[in-house]
């Protein structure tokens, strides 16, 4: 059962620990009302993924989880044959002296052989429920394999020859995210609802870093995040995302800190920033940034 409005949505999504602002919870509200894919961009580690395991625990469905990347095909995606056992049926077959071809090909390419892959599980509902289909880093697919994604986006079925025609009872539930590392194809975004996800408010990362650190102190986080957000104005490579100010304030917390020092902070910005160079230039800065955080105006 689908959220009957906006402030429903939002609040289930709030009851299972994702906080969402208004213009995401209206996105959501209207994909799954009007039963249309939903498209969500933004840097990595702003929750795009995060609030599709959340969406599939909203409606006590299950995740099935299509993760893209350079070179995907349809066997990855789709389906493929167990051919080793296909290879032992046909001996099977012809130690038991079968020699009707038809009857081999049958009984070889059956759906018991047919391994069904992310999309193809998409389709089959369970005890009356659609799944959630997560299409996760559609930007790092190739091209081909979107154009197959558009036609499955708009039939809901998938032919394999040998066996026919599988159609979704109830259509799932799908989430495509992208790092925008290349432009998606515009038919296909015609196909979904959009909704660009971004770096939170400190309000919002602070609540967050409360939300999902239990036992964070107050200070602790407010100043934790207050690094962060100043640190994503810096000339980095890859800013932090909210997953690694989650990371960082659990770090903090596991160390036994209460409030940020100039020390630690140099001592775990590998928790928050993945290249080198990066770090080297926290590093340079981290005291001005940490005065910068340390200040009442930035709470």
């Amino acid at each position: 059962m689908f959220p009957a409005s906006v402030e429903e949505t939002q609040k289930a999504l709030e009851a299972h620990h994702y906080i969402a602002d208004k213009g995401l919870s209206v996105a959501v509200f209207l994909a799954l009302r009007l039963g249309r894919p939903l498209l969500l961009e933004g840097e990595p580690g702003v929750g795009k993924t995060e609030i599709v395991k959340v969406l599939a625990q909203m409606l006590s469905t299950r995740l099935i989880r299509l993760q893209c990347y350079e070179g995907l095909d349809l066997n990855s995606a789709v389906y493929e044959w167990d051919y080793a056992r296909q290879m032992m049926q046909i001996r099977l077959l012809e130690a038991s002296g079968e020699r009707d071809q038809e009857k081999v090909r049958h009984e070889v390419f059956g759906t018991e052989f047919l391994l069904k892959r992310p999309l193809l599980q998409a389709l089959e509902s369970a005890n009356g429920k659609a799944p959630v289909l997560l299409i996760d880093e559609l930007d790092r697919a190739d091209e081909e394999f979107e154009a197959f994604l558009l036609e499955f986006l708009s039939d809901w079925q998938i032919t394999v020859p040998e066996i026919g025609t599988f159609r979704a009872e109830k259509p799932p539930v799908v989430v495509i995210t992208s790092n925008r590392t290349r432009e998606i194809h515009d038919a296909l975004k015609r196909r979904c609802m959009y909704y660009w996800i971004d770096y939170p408010s400190f309000a919002k990362e602070l609540r967050i870093v409360q939300e999902k650190v239990p036992g964070v102190p107050e200070k602790l986080a407010q100043q934790a995040v207050a690094f962060v957000q100043e640190l994503r104005k810096q000339d980095l490579y890859k800013a932090p995302g909210v997953a690694e100010t989650l990371d960082w304030a659990s770090s903090l917390l596991a160390l036994g800190q209460t409030e940020l020092s100039s020390d630690v902070v140099e001592e775990t910005l590998g928790v928050l920033l993945k290249y080198q160079d990066d770090v080297v230039k926290a590093k340079n800065q981290a005291r001005d940034l940490l005065a910068k955080a340390q200040m009442p105006t930035a709470l």
